[in-house]
């Protein structure tokens, strides 16, 4: 084996991943455009690697790229179209640089993509919230029906959760979107480069300030930073998957899945339907935050400047889009039985709870003397197999007369109403409950906040679109022998950190 230069990141850090050798051109047209600026180089031979750059890229369009990224891979072709003047393009930077910065634009592009399908998901979350404002589901704690809610209040809880991932991955973006190139192996160099300039003409709200850290450091924590978040998503969508998949444990669920790519029918059982797409999705998400925690190992335990963080793509993006799109999948196919439904909340006894606050609202009983009532009732309909609301109202009273010694204060249309799931559901009074009003407000504001997420990738997106036309027409200004210079792109305070 060969044995790598001091510089040299071994093998796999030059090896494709995304769109690594787009950004490699990107990085040589930047670093012409700075040395032009800088007159580190003159203006004839600026013109030369400037036209020579044009020339590799437009021999290799259309073609299939090859899969190394490294510098020193790219540079023969550069000297085959320049001569030996091409290698001064690479003054004043190391592959060092390079690798951080493909690292970044290619994270940076990763964390627009997630943002995106991360929106898709919640529209539809936040679609079928808006279906399902009255639709009364059970909810549960420990596995056991605990009390009645609203399916949009559950959804919503959902969605604010991933909300709160949206948000990790906007934090993340500021830090990713900052320029190491210039920085040079760890101390920059001799050649008195613009790294401000040389950020800004790829995008980058700035330069990584320490050049130590640019390049050793900050990769690092960059990456662990973004997998965290993606991490915490996986989660967060396999505890989803896992709420809805435990529904086929009853031989009636309230929610399914519609038949076609999301259901699969067994081999050998022909009643069987089994949730395929729930299963994908749990499991998909568990390996997605199996590759989440390997970007931790892979940094874990390592000296700065080793090649074991070190990756073109250092947090890929192809499972976390895949299980993105079908959790959307999943939600758009989801079939609920509302009757159903509300049949599996009569059946147990969710709505004991309210028994006892009605008895202190209405009759000043204290609220442990109300709560050993109804898990006395609880007891007592269970043992008979009973519903509550099978349970007359007289074996009601009488159970309340033995445990206080005082009177029942609750007549029978009082007990008929506050041991119904709707007076439950719908006469909460507590912010972010499932009330329709609290309901309408929270959907109300997280539509705006997905539409606040839409707007700040669009605009992510239009910032980088704008500073690669910019770093090509400045490229084109140079390769036709002009000394014209373009302005940079101002930063954008929403990604600055």
């Amino acid at each position: 084996m060969q044995e790598p230069a001091d510089s040299h990141d071994v093998n796999a850090s030059f090896r494709g991943g995304g769109r690594a050798l787009e950004y490699l051109d990107q990085i040589n047209k930047a670093s012409i455009v700075a040395l032009a600026d800088a007159r580190i180089v003159s203006a004839d031979v600026a013109r030369r690697i400037a036209t020579g750059i044009v020339a590799v890229i437009q021999s290799e369009h259309g073609k299939p790229r090859p899969w190394s990224a490294d510098y020193l891979d790219y540079e023969p072709k550069l000297l085959a179209a320049v001569g030996p003047d091409a290698s001064r393009l690479h003054c004043g930077r190391s592959r060092q640089d390079i690798s951080a910065t493909i690292a970044r634009m290619n994270l940076r592009a990763g964390v627009l993509d997630e943002c995106d399908a991360l929106i898709r998901a919640r529209q539809a979350l936040l679609a079928l919230a808006q279906a399902h404002r009255e639709t009364i589901v059970p909810a549960y704690t420990h596995g056991v029906q605990a009390q009645p809610t609203t399916l949009a209040h559950y959804l919503l809880g959902v969605d604010s959760a991933l909300a709160r991932s949206a948000s990790r991955l906007r934090g993340g973006y500021a830090h990713v979107n900052q320029g190491p190139l210039g920085a040079g192996a760890l101390t920059t160099s001799s050649f008195a480069l613009d790294r401000h300039r040389l950020a800004s003409l790829l995008g980058f709200d700035g330069p990584v300030e320490n050049a130590y850290d640019a390049n050793h450091l900050a990769p690092v924590d960059t990456s662990l930073e973004v997998a965290a978040a993606l991490g915490i998503t996986a989660v967060q969508i396999g505890q989803f998957a896992q709420d809805l998949h435990a529904q086929y444990a009853a031989p009636a669920p309230w929610v399914t899945l519609q038949r076609g790519e999301l259901v699969g029918v067994s081999s050998i059982m022909p009643q069987k339907r089994n949730p395929a797409a729930l299963e994908q999705l749990r499991v998909q998400s568990s390996m997605l935050l199996g590759e989440m925690q390997a970007v931790s190992l892979m940094a874990h335990n390592v000296r700065t400047g080793m090649f074991d963080y070190r990756s073109y793509d250092p947090v890929p993006s192809a499972r976390v889009l895949a299980v993105l799109e079908l959790l959307r999948k999943v939600v758009g196919g989801l079939v609920v039985d509302k009757e159903r439904a509300l049949a599996e909340v009569h059946a147990d006894y969710s709505t004991a709870t309210e028994i006892a606050d009605a008895l202190l609202q209405r009759a000043d009983v204290p609220f442990r003397i109300g709560h050993h009532f109804a898990s006395a009732l609880t007891d007592f309909g269970r043992s008979r197999r009973l519903s509550l609301r099978e349970i007359p109202y007289r074996e009601a009273a009488r159970i309340y007369e033995s445990m206080a010694s005082q009177p029942f204060p609750l007549d029978a249309k009082a007990f008929a109403e506050v041991s119904g799931p709707e007076y439950m559901v719908f006469g909460r009074q507590g912010a972010g409950g499932p009330q329709i009003a609290e309901v309408d407000r929270m959907l109300a504001r997280q539509r705006e906040a997905v539409a606040a997420d839409l707007a700040w990738t669009q605009s992510c997106r239009s910032r980088l679109s704008l500073a690669e036309a910019q770093l090509d027409a400045a490229v084109a200004v140079i390769a036709n022998g002009t000394t014209a210079s373009l302005t940079t792109i101002p930063s954008n305070p929403e990604t600055t950190s």
